[in-house]
């Protein structure tokens, strides 16, 4: 096999792409001082920043003034879901504009959250110039504001998912991905990003715990699910080690993953979030797992993160045919039909970086 055909990840044609970026503005005494209380401060901003959103072509916005973490998935129909602390907004960016203001009555918001939705298709191709008509909109943005010296911190989320077992339903036709880095990309399409930026690469993978997976390994009439989870961590752990897989973890707790960088990033859980901290410049094995064993869940998620030397070429093409290999192994192991059975592959990526002022003059 040829080092360009490696270093190419070849997914299935009918792969979903994802992109929302999030402009996070801390909520300050002093810009607070300038309204008579919150609701009359989060209106007459939202309506400055929809107003805005118009003018610079940014059809899906939402403001968010309640300190609720949003989540964004492909969806055919436009939802979106409020838990307790999180925003989970479905929508097909080919369809679905929005602009709305997500508030709660007399609350004080530690941060406004702008969520930009990326619209239109193609949206891996055009996440460049998606990022540059964000950084456009905020540098309008900011000289409207009552408050100077506001800081802002940028992410940038994307993500592309399909059913690792697609070629088994029928669906041949694959695409040649070298899945380079977001500062790579942007580079080369003149976005500029802050040489200081945190950016971050990993893999989730939800299996569903059917009746048939639960029936093949679990005993009747049990309420000791043990061996279930011990079945699937050993599979996985032992799946992941093969192909030098080193950063993962295993969740079953009903609660939602979120990755972060643990050089960088506080990895406290909460009620309705597991974190998860990786190093990616650490070679050693670096295995968390949450379940209980007197808990069944619905659902088990698994991450696999990528390190620093994953990137190697400026590309992430060999590392997810690792973790494809992987998951196959692992898949392997279990009852699972391939022909019915879906485990979707969800490949994230994600840059962040506090917006430097030349950027928003």
């Amino acid at each position: 096999m040829s080092l360009s055909h490696q270093q190419k990840v070849y997914i299935p044609k009918d792969v979903r792409a994802n992109q929302y970026i999030t402009a996070e503005i801390k909520v300050t005494d002093a810009l607070l001082a300038h309204y008579p209380d919150y609701k009359t401060c989060y209106q007459t901003l939202s309506r400055a920043i929809f107003s805005l959103g118009d003018q610079e072509e940014l059809y899906n916005l939402h403001v968010i003034t309640n300190d609720k973490l949003p989540v964004v998935r492909f969806h055919s129909e436009a939802y979106c879901f409020p838990t307790a602390e999180q925003l989970i907004f479905f929508y097909n960016p080919v369809y679905h504009e929005s602009q709305t203001l997500h508030t709660k009555d007399d609350y004080r918001a530690r941060k406004i959250r702008i969520v930009f939705l990326a619209t239109g298709d193609e949206i891996r191709s055009h996440s460049a110039s998606f990022h540059i008509k964000v950084q456009s909109f905020l540098a309008k943005l900011m000289p409207q504001l009552p408050e100077k010296d506001l800081t802002i911190k940028v992410r940038d989320h994307q993500h592309i998912s399909y059913d690792l077992f697609a070629k088994s339903k029928g669906n041949k036709e694959t695409y040649g991905y070298k899945l380079r880095s977001i500062s790579h990309r942007y580079k080369a399409r003149e976005c500029p990003i802050p040489e200081e930026h945190g950016s971050l690469c990993y893999v989730t993978v939800k299996l569903p715990l059917s009746r048939k997976l639960k029936q093949a390994i679990l005993p009747e009439h049990t309420s000791d699910f043990t061996p279930l989870y011990q079945k699937l961590e050993d599979a996985f752990l032992q799946a992941a080690s093969a192909k030098k897989l080193n950063r993962i973890a295993m969740v079953a707790n009903g609660l939602t993953p979120l990755v972060r960088n643990s050089k960088f990033d506080q990895v406290d859980g909460t009620d309705e979030v597991q974190m998860l901290g990786f190093d990616p410049n650490i070679e050693e094995q670096q295995f968390i797992r949450h379940w209980d064993g007197d808990k069944l869940v619905e659902m088990v998620s698994f991450t696999i993160a990528a390190g620093t030397k994953d990137i190697k070429d400026g590309g992430y093409g060999r590392y997810l045919n690792r973790v494809e290999e992987a998951l196959k192994s692992f898949a392997a192991e279990l009852p699972i039909d391939k022909s019915r059975d879906d485990l979707i592959v969800r490949f994230h990526q994600h840059i962040s970086y506090q917006a430097p002022q030349q950027l928003l003059s």
